[in-house]
C-alpha cells in the first residue's frame, strides 16, 4: 500500500478537516448513485434465473469473499447448481467472458476468483460487464443460482436479493462519498439492501460475521497444522497482507498468538519472489488470498491461513430463500 493511500485512508476513518475541500466532488457522487439506484429501481428487471449480490458500499475489502464461499457450499449442500460471476479485478485476461477454474493462474483473472474457484469447485465466470457473465453463466450451466462476487452497484446486472458487507472495526469511515470519504453510495443504501452483515465488531442493525481461522499449510508440499501446533514450531513469523484491510488479519494472527513482523502490500498485489526474500529465516505467513499467487514459485517455508466464514444459525439459508423467492423482505 503506498504511502499516499494510506494518507488518504487515514482522513477518511480518522475524520481529518483537510478532505473538506472535495466536499463538492462528494456531493456530485453523492448525487450521481442516488440517481442511478432510483433508475434500476423504477425499471428493475427480474432476472432469468435467482441471482444474489453480495458486495459493499465503501472502498476497500470488508469481507466478501469468505461470505460468498459459504454461501456457496450452502446452497451445494441443498443439491443446487451454483455460479459465481465476479469482474475478476486484478487480472490481466485478453478477452471476456473468461472461465476460472481451480488451477487457472490468478495473475490473469484474479486471485479472488481463483480462490473461490478451488474452495468450492463451482465455475466462476469473469466480465467487467456482469450482465454478460449472467448471460454465459446461464448459457453454459443452466444454474440453478448465481452469485455476484461484488457489483451491487452494478445496475445492469438484474438480482434477486442484495447482501451488503460492512467492516465492523472501521465501520463507514467519516460517512462521505468519495473522494471526500470512502463510500462508493451513500449510507442510506443500506436500509434498500435485504441484508446487512458486520465482519470484526459490532454494526447496529447487521448480522455478525466471525472469521474463524482454519488450519495452516504450507504452500510448498501442503503439509497442514492445526494453529496450537504451528504456534509451538514457529511461534515468530513475517506476517503478509495484501488484501483491503490487513490489519483484520494481522489481529487475527495476534489473537491465536503468533509474534508477528506485519508487511502490507497493495490490495491484488502481483507477487515477486524478492518481495518475500527475509534474510533472518523466519517462516512466512500470508493469507489464503495472497497465496494463490505465490504458490507458483513458494518455499519450503512459506504458509498460509485459511478461514471460514461464521454467521449467525439459519443466516445463510435465509438468505438463499431470499434469494430463490421462498420468503418476502426482511422486517
Amino acid at each position: 500500500m503506498s504511502k499516499v493511500s494510506d494518507w488518504v485512508q487515514e482522513g477518511w476513518y480518522k475524520g481529518s478537516v483537510w478532505l473538506k475541500p472535495l466536499r463538492p466532488l462528494s456531493l456530485l457522487v453523492s448525487f450521481e448513485a442516488r440517481r442511478r439506484l432510483q433508475h434500476f429501481q423504477k425499471r428493475r428487471q427480474v432476472p432469468p434465473v435467482p441471482v444474489l449480490v453480495v458486495g459493499n458500499i465503501t472502498v476497500g475489502g470488508t469481507g466478501k469473499t469468505p461470505l460468498v464461499i459459504a454461501l456457496v457450499h450452502a446452497a451445494q449442500q441443498r443439491g443446487l447448481n451454483v455460479v459465481v460471476v465476479s469482474r475478476g479485478y486484478g487480472g490481466k485476461a485478453d478477452q471476456y467472458p473468461v472461465i476460472v477454474q481451480a488451477d487457472s493462474a490468478a495473475l490473469e483473472v484474479g486471485d479472488e476468483p481463483v480462490l473461490i474457484a478451488r474452495r468450492t469447485g463451482v465455475p466462476v465466470v469473469l466480465d467487467p460487464d456482469r450482465r454478460n457473465a449472467l448471460d454465459e453463466a446461464i448459457n453454459r450451466f443452466n444454474p440453478d443460482l448465481v452469485i455476484s462476487d461484488d457489483g451491487l452497484q452494478h445496475y445492469a446486472l438484474p438480482r434477486s436479493a442484495e447482501i451488503v458487507v460492512v467492516d465492523g472495526q472501521r465501520g463507514l469511515g467519516n460517512g462521505r462519498c468519495l473522494p471526500e470519504g470512502p463510500l462508493r453510495e451513500p449510507a442510506t443504501r443500506l436500509k434498500d439492501v435485504d441484508f446487512v452483515v458486520s465482519t470484526g465488531g459490532g454494526w447496529s442493525g447487521a448480522h455478525p460475521m466471525i472469521m474463524r481461522p482454519g488450519e495452516i499449510e504450507n504452500l510448498a508440499d501442503g503439509q497442514s497444522l492445526d494453529v496450537r501446533a504451528f504456534l509451538a514450531a514457529h511461534p515468530h513469523v513475517h506476517a503478509i497482507a495484501g488484501i483491503g484491510n490487513p490489519r483484520r488479519y494481522f489481529n487475527l494472527l495476534n489473537i491465536v498468538g503468533l509474534n508477528i513482523q506485519p508487511h502490507i502490500f497493495p490490495d491484488h498485489h502481483a507477487y515477486q519472489p524478492s518481495d518475500l526474500a527475509f534474510s533472518d529465516g523466519l517462516p512466512v505467513l500470508m493469507t489464503e488470498k495472497d497465496a494463490v499467487k505465490c504458490a507458483a514459485f513458494a518455499e519450503p517455508h512459506w504458509w498460509f491461513l485459511p478461514v471460514e466464514a461464521e454467521l449467525p444459525e439459519g443466516l445463510l439459508d435465509q438468505m438463499l430463500d431470499r434469494a430463490l423467492g421462498k420468503h418476502g423482505k426482511e422486517s
